[in-house]
């Protein structure tokens, strides 16, 4: 089932998630409706916020883009419970976009090796070191669950280019080619 995206003004979005335990009601069906929903709005990762819940919970499919970049065919991979632990290497400045902010992309300055704990879908525990695009897809899905997003790494100048989009979104005017939640005024 295809999900409603959350956009930007939602409260959810700036909320820090919690963990969550095997028992979680209906998890292989949020998973599996989280790509559908992903796969819709032709994203690379969704983290559980975006949907409205407030759960340690990111899908992320690189499959998508492996035309372009080889080295990700294959890459489907669902964390649960994510931490980055600790971050390593040069800082790499990237532009980025968001399914909860649409139509807005920026640069955003990111570490290109981090060091990474989460369980899969079956629950089985993960600590490794992650770089590149990966880690970049990683560290802005993860960033969700802290209650941030890409806009927080904005220069202040940044920020105030794109004003005027926001307060579009916080109108409840945005628009995307997926199904979106927005605020209402």
């Amino acid at each position: 089932m295809i999900l409603p995206i959350y956009t930007y003004g939602q409260p959810v979005l700036r909320e820090v998630a919690k963990d969550i335990t095997p028992d979680y009601p209906n998890l292989k069906e949020l998973i599996a409706n989280m790509y559908e929903t992903l796969e819709r709005a032709d994203g690379v990762g969704l983290a559980a916020p975006q949907i409205g819940l407030s759960i340690r919970v990111v899908v992320i499919n690189l499959d998508i883009i492996s035309e372009d970049m080889p080295e990700l065919k294959g890459f489907i991979h669902t964390f649960i419970n994510p931490h980055i632990l600790e971050t390593d290497g040069e800082m790499v400045n990237m532009e980025e976009g968001c399914l909860s902010l649409p139509g807005i992309h920026e640069n955003v300055q990111r570490a290109n090796r981090i060091h990474v704990h989460y369980m899969d879908e079956n629950f089985i525990e993960h600590d490794e070191w992650v770089d590149g695009y990966v880690a970049r897809v990683m560290q802005h899905e993860f960033d969700h669950l802290e209650g941030k997003m890409f806009i927080d790494h904005l220069s202040p100048l940044r920020k105030q280019l794109i004003r005027g989009k926001l307060n579009t979104m916080l109108k409840g005017k945005a628009r995307s080619s997926y199904k979106m939640k927005q605020v209402k005024r």
